[in-house]
């Protein structure tokens, strides 16, 4: 089985089709405000309708309340939930599709447990919810059970195949195909596609 693909912070409708034409499995839809890469409910509902069943729509979200999480896995018909922030476990629980719970890597740390069905291992930044283009030492992806994990940080098409060659669940990239924050590249896109998929 070929790795994953997981294109983040995707916010207009021609950048959605791009990446499921490129061969991307996930999707994903960043429903924090803060993020440049932010998208309205009514956005959000167009790329669920443009895509329909072509891929996986993951939205994410940062610390946000039950009610704005239900309201959106609704409206645009989510197929997981990514929990970016500081969620606990009571936060996790309950839902109807599987979770992602994020987990920023540095080195000499740990990997707290966790019930989320998968984790996302991401660069670590003090101040950042993701989005942070710093990489993941690989001695560090290494050490980990990688078979329900994303792994994110600083990936682009020049690096993607070293860390799908490492055998996670799925590879995920917001920042290293842009060509500005929320607007795709798309030869990027099929590049990292590319270069992922063909590493195993």
């Amino acid at each position: 089985m070929t790795v994953r693909v997981k294109i983040c912070g995707i916010t207009r409708v021609e950048d959605a089709r791009a990446a499921v034409a490129a061969g991307a499995d996930l999707i994903g839809l960043n429903f924090y405000a803060k993020s440049p890469r932010y998208v309205e409910l009514d956005r959000a509902r167009e790329i669920r309708a443009a895509l329909g069943s072509q891929a996986a729509v993951v939205g994410v979200f940062v610390n946000s309340e039950r009610d704005y999480i239900d309201e959106r896995l609704r409206a645009a018909s989510l197929d997981m939930i990514q929990f970016s922030g500081d969620e606990d476990d009571a936060a996790l629980a309950g839902w109807p599709v599987p979770s992602i719970i994020t987990r920023r890597l540095q080195p000499g740390g740990s990997v707290t447990p966790h019930r989320a069905d998968y984790v996302l291992f991401d660069g670590f930044d003090a101040k950042l919810h993701g989005g942070t283009g710093v990489r993941i030492a690989l001695e560090l992806l290494r050490q980990l059970d990688l078979s329900h994990a994303f792994v994110a940080g600083g990936l682009n098409p020049d690096n993607v195949a070293e860390v799908a060659a490492l055998g996670p669940y799925a590879v995920d990239c917001a920042s290293g195909v842009e060509s500005s924050p929320g607007v795709k590249d798309h030869d990027k896109l099929r590049s990292f596609v590319k270069n992922a998929k063909r590493s195993r």
